[in-house]
């Protein structure tokens, strides 16, 4: 299997991981995978009436920092103009943060959760 192959199944599994975590604490997730002209949010949950997307961060220990590392501003922009895009198709925007999903390896105990994580002001 190539490497984009490996990192594309890396990646849905992180996202598995995530989805899982997640659901325990309480969220419902409504979508996964929403393409937009700005880029992907990974996740589209609910927590009570407050939409939240999820940007899960995937990366093995040894690579270029950790997963948190990789969460550039340049990414924070892409994810705001994407969930942008996603609210404007509601009939009402409702309340809304951003939440991270961290993970250095596919292991569930080290799922590390940051919820609110960082706001639209971008």
């Amino acid at each position: 299997m190539g490497g984009a192959d490996r990192r594309h199944d890396d990646g849905r599994a992180a996202e598995a991981l995530a989805e899982a975590h997640l659901r325990a604490h309480g969220l419902a997730i409504v979508e996964r995978n929403v393409h937009s002209r700005h880029g992907e949010l990974d996740i589209v949950a609910r927590d009570g009436a407050t939409v939240v997307f999820v940007e899960v961060r995937l990366r093995r220990p040894g690579r270029f920092g950790d997963a948190a590392d990789s969460i550039t501003p340049a990414k924070r922009a892409r994810l705001v103009a994407a969930a942008r895009e996603y609210l404007a198709g509601m009939p009402r925007t409702p309340a809304c943060r951003f939440d991270v999903v961290l993970l250095d390896g596919l292991d569930p105990s080290r799922v590390v959760w940051l919820p609110d994580a960082f706001g639209a002001e971008e």
